[in-house]
């Protein structure tokens, strides 16, 4: 019989092509996010450090609100 880590690394491993793109998307999204809340001074509200750990430990939705919600206007 199979044990349940067994079993769960046999998923991983097959799903293996569909969360490597996953993964990169979401890297891709946190870097450009922390870029931009470190090189802009202006935000609708909150502050850089705030925005910065939003982005950095809030996976996916971190940067995205940011994008949507934090993001001010270019100067």
């Amino acid at each position: 019989y199979k044990t349940m880590e067994d079993i769960i690394m046999d998923v991983l491993i097959a799903n293996l092509p569909l969360f490597i793109p996953l993964i990169i998307a979401e890297v891709l999204l946190a870097v450009t996010a922390l870029i931009h809340v470190l090189c802009h001074p202006h935000y609708r509200f909150g502050n850089k450090i705030m925005w910065a750990l939003i982005v950095l430990f809030i996976q996916v939705i971190g940067p995205i609100a940011y994008f949507v919600l934090g993001r001010g206007e270019e100067k």
